[in-house]
């Protein structure tokens, strides 16, 4: 059995995703111009990481605020990604109501790994959100 413990190690270690997958840096959210990107949201993810943060996109301007998302994008986003020193507050319900939640700088690939409430997670439940940077 101990023969097998590297083997078996590296077959859970290869097993495991990474955290990010397809999804950009943080870092790396600008334009092409330089100019900066406070978020994108995504609308597809999937149980792969590397399968996450495709599909359509959008890109939140630094003080982006959204009570109304627009229609194709209401409770649409499941990956989404915040830019170095900025916050993005999110609402269950238009109009700012509902469950909130702050996502600060880094990669969400899976928003259904943030619970909403007892029952509910963020995937597809992003109603309005407010996008700051310092």
């Amino acid at each position: 059995m101990s023969s097998l413990r590297p083997l078996l190690l590296a077959l859970a270690l290869a097993a495991v995703p990474c955290a990010q997958g397809a999804c950009p840096a943080s870092a790396d959210l600008k334009h092409s111009d330089g100019t900066r990107t406070c978020a994108k949201l995504y609308d597809k993810s999937d149980p792969y990481y590397e399968n996450c943060c495709r599909g359509a996109e959008l890109s939140l301007e630094p003080g982006a605020d959204l009570p109304y998302l627009p229609s194709n994008w209401a409770n649409t986003a499941s990956s989404l990604v915040v830019a170095p020193r900025c916050e993005l507050v999110v609402w269950s319900r238009q109009g700012k109501a509902g469950k909130t939640h702050k996502f600060s700088a880094g990669t969400y690939p899976r928003l259904e790994e943030y619970r909403r409430g007892i029952l509910g997670n963020w995937s597809n439940a992003i109603s309005a959100l407010h996008c700051r940077c310092s």
